[in-house]
């Protein structure tokens, strides 16, 4: 047997967690059942999506269990395998993260190459965030070639492939919205967003009709509140809004009200649309071959926040939720090979 560490959700969070909100343990792995892989994970990704799944209550999956190890993203070495169409040495990406040693049936995991690319971008930009910058603009806001396009939490793991993305895709203009001087520079200067502000200099709505002056087509929402509203304000007749996420509202104790101009969904015919990209399976070809090729060619540009070690991996969550990241967040568990 393989001795590792898990983290477990310790209690549910009120309002923001805590690091008293989880547990490292030190557990036995056991090895595979029929069907079933022995994987040492490498990489891990830390998501805003966990801090939903940290409470109680119905959604679109299971919460996390108190007492037990969390979940998420995660890319491993195949240590020993049970199951047709796997060996030791094979790279695999699965749900199974948190933890050093992970166990599980082999139809949840897909093989990865590390010659195609680095393991961490399976967790990145040909990973979940990748296919959901991807699925919210190409699918849910069916971004146009000529669309001016605005992006809020445009720094962070999906926004900052939603932005370069829309580019690709023949947007006429991309605007970005990010929490520091530095982040703004880094849409500009490097992911090569034609506009982008520091949602703490002002109200958004303001920098937002500053610059769009001939107004928005698409609003891909990452953050909710504030930006959504502006958005609402800012955008043309017949315009978009992919509702990714509202990481503004995920800590609150206490709801709090919506845009006070929801009405102007009426008047200017908007169409806005929640998705979830686990939902768009049938997609994942489509998008390995066009993002793929993208990043192939060097048309994009990320940047990757590494946290090592797997017990600061709560540190590095934390650390996502307040907005310390810039590009993806993940933390390295381990050495590959």
């Amino acid at each position: 047997m393989s001795k590792g560490l898990e983290i477990r959700l310790a209690s549910r969070p009120k309002g923001w967690p805590t690091q008293e909100n989880f547990d490292v343990v030190e557990v036995e792995q056991p090895q595979p059942g029929d069907g079933e892989l022995l994987v040492r994970n490498v990489w891990m990704s830390v998501d805003p999506a966990m801090r939903g799944r940290m409470n109680a209550g119905r959604s679109y999956v299971p919460p996390f269990e108190v007492g037990k190890a969390l979940q998420g993203g995660a890319v491993g070495e195949v240590v020993a395998a049970n199951a047709e169409g796997f060996q030791p040495g094979d790279f695999v990406l699965h749900y199974f993260g948190w933890r050093d040693y992970a166990t599980f049936d082999a139809k949840h995991a897909v093989k990865v190459d590390p010659q195609v690319a680095p393991l961490s971008a399976y967790l990145y930009v040909l990973g979940m965030p990748g296919m959901t910058a991807y699925v919210g603009l190409a699918d849910i806001a069916e971004q146009k070639e000529g669309d001016v396009v605005f992006v809020s939490g445009a720094a962070g793991a999906v926004g900052s492939l939603a932005g370069q993305i829309a580019k690709l895709r023949g947007a006429s203009r991309v605007i970005g919205s990010a929490g520091s001087a530095e982040k703004v520079r880094y849409l500009v200067d490097e992911l090569g967003f034609d506009a982008a502000f520091n949602y703490h200099d002002g109200p958004v709505i303001e920098q937002l009709k500053a610059a769009a002056p001939d107004g928005i087509d698409v609003y891909f929402d990452n953050v909710g509140g504030e930006h959504l509203e502006a958005a609402i304000e800012v955008l043309n007749d017949f315009g978009r809004v992919a509702e990714c996420g509202m990481i503004s509202q995920y800590n609150n104790a206490e709801p709090k009200p919506g845009p006070n101009n929801l009405f102007k969904i009426v008047s200017k015919r908007l169409k806005l649309q929640g998705f979830i990209v686990i939902d768009h399976g049938q997609r994942k070809d489509q998008f390995f071959a066009e993002v793929g090729g993208w990043l192939r060619d060097g048309k994009i540009s990320y940047r990757e926040t590494v946290v090592e070690g797997l017990r600061n991996a709560p540190e590095a969550f934390l650390g996502m939720m307040r907005g310390e990241n810039t590009g993806k967040m993940l933390v390295k568990i381990a050495n590959a090979g």
